[in-house]
């Protein structure tokens, strides 16, 4: 930590051999009283390295919740290819 977004070559899909990796997935909440503040504070710079906005709330001094997922929740629908996979399944499923 930080997390150099962009430093290191990901287009192998293998991250470096050193440190521990967790995947990350957000689900955020806030108040409408928070959202004033944050609106107003300059984005931090762990939140431009990293690409993370809520960095900027931890770097003002907020609290985040941060928990490890009981279970591995599955993979994302981040690409053309990935939606296809996704309405291929959905049909299949249809017709049973």
């Amino acid at each position: 930590i930080p997390w150099a977004r962009g430093t290191f070559d990901l287009s192998n899909k293998v991250l470096p051999e050193q440190g521990e990796y967790y995947r990350h997935i957000g689900i955020y909440a806030y108040r409408v009283g928070f959202l004033h503040d944050y609106v107003r504070w300059q984005p931090s710079m762990t939140e431009v390295c990293e690409s993370l906005e809520q960095l900027r709330a931890l770097s003002n001094g907020a609290k985040i919740h941060v928990d490890i997922a009981v279970e591995s929740p599955p993979g994302g629908v981040d690409t053309a290819e990935d939606l296809e996979r996704v309405r291929t399944f959905l049909t299949s499923q249809r017709e049973i």
